[in-house]
C-alpha cells in the first residue's frame, strides 16, 4: 500500500468508529457488539499507522518505502510490553 492508500484506509476506519458510536447511542447495536468491533478497528488502525511509520522511516534513510510490510496485530499491539 502507498501512503495515500494507507491514509485513506485510516480515514475509513475512523469514520466507521464514529458510525459505531452513533449507532450505539441510537440503540441500533449493543455495547458488546460496539466494543468488539471497536477493538478490531483499533487493531487495524494501529497496524495502518505502524505501516505508515515504517514507510516514512525507510524514506527518511533513503530506502524504498515499498519494502515496508504490515506487521501482525499481536506484534504491533505489544510494542510497549
Amino acid at each position: 500500500m502507498k501512503d495515500g492508500e494507507i491514509l485513506q484506509r485510516i480515514s475509513e476506519l475512523v469514520d466507521e468508529e464514529h458510525s459505531l458510536r452513533e449507532r450505539l447511542v441510537a440503540g441500533e447495536l449493543t455495547s458488546e457488539e460496539e466494543h468488539n468491533r471497536i477493538t478490531s478497528l483499533e487493531e487495524q488502525l494501529d497496524r495502518c499507522w505502524d505501516l505508515l511509520r515504517q514507510r516514512r522511516a525507510r524514506r527518511d534513510v533513503g530506502e524504498d518505502p515499498d519494502f515496508a510490510s504490515p506487521r501482525p496485530a499481536d506484534e504491533v499491539e505489544n510494542y510497549m510490553q
